[in-house]
């Protein structure tokens, strides 16, 4: 059993191509392959074991591809229950060349059927120690509606766990329904999901729904939470930093989880969630970071914005 259980419901095999430039309609030499084990979930499962954080990865894997995501999550040490599932694990695919912003190419994946999803929320909760949290990150098979969404939610509270859920579209809404103890759009996200003009309303509406918090990631401008008692919190963005911000938001979602684990209030969780998803950009593969670099990143912030609780002991 574990601390943090993370669900990754749809996860990927992640095929990222270097290419010299990006021209449609013509045959392009590949640079450089690289292939990992991914999605969004596997993305916090890996930063949180950076930060010390004892925490299991929960995802259906199916096929030939999802063979080879189990050996590479053995090779890499990151424990993991498995669901096998009938459908083939999908891929997706970024192509990275020159000054051009990245392509990527997403599959959407396989449907899971009832008795998969049955043994996925089982398996969640089965890893979750009481008191533990349980996270549910990413995008969600073709098909899902709310009532898996909840299944995983009521997985985790029947555990005796809180639940955070970074999801998009209806199933950020499900999440809500569902009574989730915490969301964590970005701002995209929850616009999006809402129908709403701003940030306020649309994290009104979430509660409104039935979450107990909002905790937005917004870029550049840090981040911001309201919870259902109407306590507001806002941490700045480390300034001087830029690099890869693929994956950033997940590296965020991890340090907020890492420090709320360690008993902190959702104030200094932002704060901390600021600070590892700024370790994240400056990481050229998304789901890493260097914990080496976060106390000079902390020092780059005023001490009303800085983390203070002690930095956490990697794994080795």
């Amino acid at each position: 059993m574990a601390s943090v259980v993370v669900v990754t419901p749809n996860p990927a095999v992640d095929v990222t191509y270097t290419v010299p430039r990006q021209v449609v309609g013509e045959t392009i030499r590949v640079e450089q392959v690289v292939r990992r084990p991914g999605g969004k979930g596997l993305n916090v499962v890996r930063v949180l074991r950076h930060l010390g954080v004892h925490a299991v990865a929960v995802h259906p894997l199916g096929g030939s591809a999802g063979t080879w995501m189990r050996e590479a999550l053995e090779r890499d040490r990151v424990e993991a229950r498995t669901v096998e599932v009938a459908g083939e694990t999908r891929t997706t695919v970024a192509v990275v060349g020159g000054s051009d912003h990245p392509t990527l190419y997403s599959e959407p994946g396989e449907p899971l059927d009832d008795e998969a999803w049955r043994r996925l929320a089982d398996a969640a909760g089965a890893a979750l120690e009481p008191g533990g949290m349980l996270v549910v990150a990413g995008s969600f098979p073709p098909g899902t509606d709310s009532d898996r969404v909840a299944a995983l939610v009521d997985a985790g509270r029947t555990a005796g766990g809180r639940v955070l859920v970074d999801a998009s579209g209806v199933h950020l809404l499900a999440a809500a329904d569902a009574g989730a103890e915490l969301l964590k759009p970005n701002v995209q996200e929850l616009l999006g999901a809402t129908g709403a003009d701003d940030l306020d309303a649309g994290m009104r509406e979430l509660l409104t729904r039935g979450a107990r918090a909002i905790a937005v990631s917004r870029g550049s401008d840090g981040l911001v939470a309201l919870t259902a008692d109407g306590h507001h919190a806002t941490a700045v963005a480390v300034p001087g930093v830029s690099g890869n911000p693929t994956g950033a938001g997940d590296a965020a979602t991890a340090g907020l989880v890492a420090a709320l684990q360690l008993g902190h209030p959702l104030d200094e969780a932002l704060r901390w969630a600021s600070l590892v998803g700024a370790a994240a950009v400056l990481s050229p593969t998304a789901g890493q970071i260097d914990p080496a670099v976060l106390p000079e990143l902390a020092a780059r912030l005023d001490a009303q914005h800085r983390p203070q609780f002690p930095l956490p002991v990697p794994i080795p």
